[in-house]
């Protein structure tokens, strides 16, 4: 079980270009963008209010379905395609909200997102296999569809699960984009948790 610092950034949003039929992914601009904002993400850089600093806080979040860092071939497109069993805890007091990010650990460049969930109830601490929440919403993601997208590496690969506590819901439908997603959570962060995985095919 791995977990990071809390926040993210919260800055200019990146415009998401419609994907190119082989792999539908974001154009190269928008892609730098983004690439910026999850650095700042990693870095764990966020602010609140009127520009003050976010004091860094710490979710945990694990899976009893992975074994020793590996993600089963079950949730990939090699198996069922559906998304993984997770818990989290350690939501800091004014957790209006949570959202769930899978990302890839491995990208060079451009941030590729499998799966964003979010407006998940604060009371809720884990999320099925194959199954959301109640209540919770699904944006887009890199592939341009809406749910999860079981990822399908052809060598060893490492993925991230990110929970974020957020200090108000979403203000967005499912089906959002992916880039009006990643702002509005970055808006809204006070802590996250990170689940580190990999995939050997």
């Amino acid at each position: 079980m791995t977990s990071g610092q809390g926040g993210i950034h919260r800055g200019r949003s990146p415009r998401r270009q419609p994907h190119r039929p082989a792999g539908r992914r974001l154009s190269r601009c928008a892609a730098v963008v983004l690439a910026l904002a999850v650095a700042l993400v990693v870095a764990g850089c966020g602010q609140a209010g009127q520009g003050a600093p976010v004091a860094p806080r710490t979710m945990s979040l694990s899976s009893e379905a992975f074994s020793q860092g590996i993600l089963p071939q079950r949730y990939t497109c090699h198996g069922d395609r559906v998304n993984p069993p997770l818990d989290w805890s350690g939501a800091p007091a004014g957790t209006r909200a949570l959202a769930l990010v899978m990302d890839d650990a491995d990208a060079p460049i451009s941030p590729y997102i499998y799966w964003i969930v979010f407006n998940i109830s604060p009371a809720t601490r884990d999320i099925q296999a194959g199954r959301l929440p109640p209540g919770a919403q699904v944006a887009d993601n890199s592939k341009g569809t809406v749910g999860y997208s079981p990822p399908c590496p052809a060598h060893g690969h490492q993925y991230r699960f990110n929970i974020y506590a957020l200090n108000a819901p979403l203000q967005l439908k499912g089906g959002a984009s992916l880039t009006a997603a990643w702002s509005a959570i970055a808006e809204h962060a006070l802590a996250r948790g990170r689940l580190q995985v990999t995939v050997d095919p």
